[in-house]
């Protein structure tokens, strides 16, 4: 739905990941009068479609890519897991609390039930089947975090993010897709407006800035080019480990995503499991032209392996302040050497050689990224994270045994690209008066629940600003 050049709003949100949709329903549950313009740079949700995945060939580089670009952001593709903990997916009880935050993920996920969410809930059952995985955990010297989650899956994440979509519709919100923000509009210290690359100019009194992991960099170049204080986040860098379903089926049953936290033996280096899909899918993704690596699990269709990431996390101190550009590096090297994403058996990395095609077919794996290109990780990664890669796997064979085991796939480079952290109040606003940075891209979330919260957030924060006036 398009709008003038010039036209004024009371809010515009950038980005229509779940951050940007959340705040757009709660300011129509709680100000409805107000008019609010989303504008999103990537396709609306019936037009994302992922040539490379549909013909099975290599990444063809969309720009922008629908994978992890358009109406629902990166998750409308992924396998859509709400993380029903404060413990995991951001960093929100530093500035809510936990109790307030246990509270809104509560209220998040009951809107996710009304579009349409399965009732199914991962983690709450089999009590002394999660006390047994706990205690095995702590022997392999793992943390195991304990959270509850929702599954919606791949397929049913898309139906449920186009009803919110028609919903918004519906209240007069206006959306605007394939049209990326380039210039945040200040006068003074107060937000005015945005201007997009195509030269339109909006004007508004509130503006949320939504922009995902895929927009972090722009949100960071904005935020200098405005003067905002800054803190650097952790890079989060490793690799999608792809084996037989049966090997995680005792965890995946009882908890469904395992997520656990190791420091390796020889730096220290924290080492976390993340986005664990049984029965799933491994997938690539094109991040401003990198092509990185994921994985799905779909609600409807299943295949005979499960994958997840393991990601080593390293703070850099002064004088370096550019996480993300160096997350992108260690991503391009592999996309130089392999022409995109790389697969090798772990028996071929730790026998100092590089995967062939000849080799895959003598595994018993079959990958489900096929056009992944075999080669050798230790070309790509520094030596520390490969070490805490290869620990990591170690220490996870002790509770599961066959991860450790010489057919077992690594893909890379998986990275999470997540912004350096903008110095925000309690109510997620910035230095800039009226303007909230919410959701992944502004480096306080990591998941769907939170960056949801986040939405929600800044929604209320404007609300009660209307209500006091």
């Amino acid at each position: 739905m398009a709008a003038g050049c010039g036209k004024r709003y009371d809010v515009i949100i950038v980005g229509a990941g779940p951050a940007g949709i959340f705040a757009a329903l709660e300011l129509k549950e709680r100000a409805p009068h107000l008019r609010v313009l989303i504008i999103e740079k990537g396709r609306d949700i019936e037009e994302r479609t992922c040539p490379s995945k549909e013909k099975t060939i290599a990444c063809t580089h969309c720009s922008p890519c629908s994978i992890t670009c358009g109406w629902g952001g990166a998750g409308a593709f992924s396998d859509g897991k709400l993380t029903l903990s404060t413990q995991v997916g951001g960093m929100l009880d530093s500035f809510l609390g936990e109790e307030q935050l246990a509270e809104l993920i509560k209220y998040v996920d009951g809107i996710y039930l009304n579009f349409g969410a399965p009732n199914k809930v991962y983690g709450l059952e089999k009590e002394d089947a999660l006390a047994e995985l706990q205690r095995q955990a702590v022997l392999a010297e793992l943390k195991l975090i304990p959270a509850p989650i929702r599954h919606l899956g791949t397929g049913r994440t898309q139906t449920i993010l186009a009803r919110m979509k028609e919903h918004l519709l519906s209240e007069g919100v206006e959306i605007i897709t394939c049209r990326a923000v380039s210039r945040i509009l200040t006068a003074g210290k107060e937000v005015v407006g945005v201007e997009t690359r195509e030269g339109e100019s909006f004007s508004c009194r509130y503006l949320i800035v939504a922009p995902g992991r895929e927009g972090s960099e722009w949100l960071v170049g904005e935020a200098s080019r405005l003067g905002l204080e800054m803190a650097v986040n952790p890079v989060d860098i490793g690799v999608r480990v792809e084996l037989p379903a049966a090997v995680m089926q005792h965890i995946t049953d009882v908890i469904y995503e395992g997520k656990f936290i190791f420091h390796s033996h020889t730096f220290e280096d924290k080492v976390r499991t993340f986005c664990m899909n049984p029965y799933g899918e491994v997938v690539a993704e094109n991040n401003d032209g990198i092509v990185t690596v994921n994985g799905h699990t779909h609600a409807h269709r299943k295949t005979e392996n499960t994958n997840f990431a393991i990601l080593v996390s390293k703070t850099f101190t002064e004088p370096f302040k550019e996480p993300i550009a160096y997350g992108k590096y260690v991503a391009r090297l592999a996309n130089l050497l392999g022409g995109g994403v790389i697969v090798q058996r772990l028996g071929d990395l730790l026998a100092g050689r590089r995967s062939t095609y000849e080799r895959l077919s003598k595994g018993v794996v079959e990958p489900t990224l096929k056009e992944a290109t075999p080669g050798d990780l230790s070309l790509v990664f520094p030596y520390r994270h490969l070490l805490a890669i290869i620990e990591m796997l170690q220490a996870l064979d002790r509770i599961a045994p066959g991860v450790y085991s010489r057919h077992t796939l690594l893909y890379g480079v998986e990275a999470k690209f997540y912004s350096s952290r903008l110095k925000l109040t309690r109510e997620l606003e910035t230095q800039v008066k009226n303007m909230f940075a919410v959701g992944d891209g502004a480096g306080i979330t990591r998941g769907l629940a939170q960056a949801s919260v986040a939405g929600v957030v800044a929604a209320r924060a404007i609300a009660n600003r209307e209500k006091g006036k």
